[in-house]
């Protein structure tokens, strides 16, 4: 095999994981949106999880326009796991510091991946979506954290008292940033 086909499939392989991982993203996210008591955090769950297809699609048709047709539209076993457990622990806990916490750990996994395919050969133009993907995706995070970490500001009483206006400005980043 040629270099070039080798380098070809390494970028289709770290594109299409992370296709796979923003799949799993994207259900983890309105799983836990579904269980928030928090409306704001709540509507911020469902529209970073529409989020989160829109990045597939564009991550789609990138490979597309260089001749990919097949992609992996599978859910990985460990996401499935983790969004059961999701379910169980919300379940038993009181609040919605647990969800936030689950959810900031899921965002682990989602920067890892990023990073991994990342540190491959890219085409520049799929290395400009990634970067700008993976940017969004670390403010995500940190908000995630900030919310965890937040006494009483986190819906831990049920309420909506306490969120922070801060997920309007992760998703005008994430926008402004692409355009």
């Amino acid at each position: 095999m040629s270099q070039p086909m080798r380098d070809s499939l390494r970028y289709d392989t770290a594109v299409q994981r992370v296709i796979e991982i923003l799949i799993d993203s994207q259900d983890g996210l309105a799983t836990v949106g579904e269980r928030l008591r928090n409306q704001s955090l709540k509507q911020y769950f469902f529209t970073e999880s529409l989020l989160r297809a829109q990045f597939i699609e564009e991550l789609e048709m990138a490979l597309r326009q260089r001749g990919v047709s097949t992609f992996w539209e599978k859910v990985g076993a460990a996401a499935t796991l983790h969004r059961t457990w999701t379910r169980i622990k919300s379940k038993f806990t009181e609040g919605d510091h647990t969800l936030l916490v689950t959810a900031e750990q899921g965002e682990d996994t989602v920067t890892e991946v990023y990073s991994r395919a990342l540190e491959s050969y890219l085409p520049a133009s799929i290395r400009e979506i990634l970067t700008a993907q993976e940017a969004h995706i670390e403010l995500v995070h940190e908000f995630l954290k900030t919310e965890r970490d937040r006494p009483n500001g986190n819906g831990q009483n049920g309420g909506d008292h306490g969120a922070r206006k801060a997920p309007s400005l992760v998703l005008t980043a994430r926008h402004s940033s692409h355009n």
